[in-house]
């Protein structure tokens, strides 16, 4: 049976849309056979610990959106429970434009990518930011990594699809570079 949030990301205008250019009936049975899923899966979670980045998209009172890079060591996000991530949120330039805009809002947007194997996935939900939670900030805390957890960003998930990987041009990180050197000796 599929879910029904599907409104969370195809807004009337965005139907409109696709009605206009001809992508509405795909679209349409796609939300009644499987929906958007919601829930976590296994192959989402190990996608999520191979990540040693995001993007967090964020909307301020009045509209403006924004989007903020987040990064760590590979697993730095980490899946909390079936509908739940979260992230420790290090010093950076103490703008706090999210933070500011997750007061007013909380709804928000987290998108992965995995360049080298031209893959990403797109994750809604609503998320707040927590800095009175020893516990979950222990939890989130790497030791390995050199930065000053200030707080946890905790993510609740509402909907997330893995987009196609048309346009995505692969990249590659210095680890990978070299596992592919030592490959081809």
């Amino acid at each position: 049976m599929p879910n029904d949030n599907a409104q969370i990301v195809f807004s009337p205008s965005a139907r409109a849309q696709q009605v206009r250019h001809g992508s509405r009936d795909s679209y349409a049975k796609m939300e009644q056979t499987r929906g958007f899923q919601a829930d976590i899966t296994p192959e989402l979670a190990g996608f999520i610990a191979e990540r040693d980045s995001l993007y967090l998209g964020t909307v301020s009172a009045d509209g403006w959106p924004y989007i903020q890079h987040r990064g760590g060591a590979k697993g730095f996000i980490k899946v909390l429970d079936d509908r739940t991530l979260a992230f420790a949120d290090f010093a950076g330039n103490r703008q706090y434009i999210s933070m500011g805009n997750l007061d007013d809002n909380d709804r928000a947007f987290i998108f992965l990518m995995d360049y080298a194997n031209r893959r990403r996935i797109k994750i809604w939900g609503r998320a707040k930011f927590i800095e009175d939670d020893p516990a979950l900030l222990a939890r989130l805390t790497d030791p390995e990594y050199p930065a000053h957890v200030e707080r946890a960003l905790v993510f609740t998930v509402e909907a997330w699809d893995v987009n196609c990987k048309q346009h995505i041009k692969p990249r590659y990180d210095d680890e990978q570079v070299a596992e592919i050197i030592a490959g081809q000796k």
